[in-house]
């Protein structure tokens, strides 16, 4: 009989331990998961009214953001915007400003995407 009951004991304390860990879980994920969602209907919502923002609004503000930009050199880079799709033409003078313009346009609400088509070429060197 004693070996029995301290198997029950045993078992009881094993139940009660896997219940509290489960209960721990659930409430970790519930509370884990709110602002999850929240966080992701915000961001919907914010991600929304972007795509619907004028084309020329985009160019716009992408040039702005451009020109404002340190060590981008962008006054002979062209900016063009169709469906949020932001083109972004014409040279810089170090690759490195390259990938920064195509970061800073990325950087711009309401851009889905950039094709970044900017050539490296310095103030000296001669063809168009």
């Amino acid at each position: 009989m004693r070996k029995d009951s301290a198997c029950t004991i045993i078992g009881a304390i094993a139940a009660a331990v896997i219940a509290l860990g489960a209960a721990t879980c659930a409430n970790a994920q519930t509370s884990g998961s709110m602002p999850n969602d929240a966080s992701a209907q915000g961001q919907s919502i914010a991600a929304s009214p972007p795509r619907n923002r004028p084309d020329s609004e985009l160019a716009r503000d992408v040039r702005r953001a451009l020109s404002r930009t340190p060590n981008v050199h962008s006054t002979a880079i062209h900016v063009q915007a169709r469906h949020g799709i932001v083109t972004l033409t014409g040279w810089v003078p170090q690759r490195a400003q390259v990938q920064r313009a195509g970061s800073v346009a990325r950087s711009v609400r309401g851009v889905r995407h950039v094709n970044n088509h900017l050539n490296v070429r310095t103030r000296g060197a001669s063809g168009h």
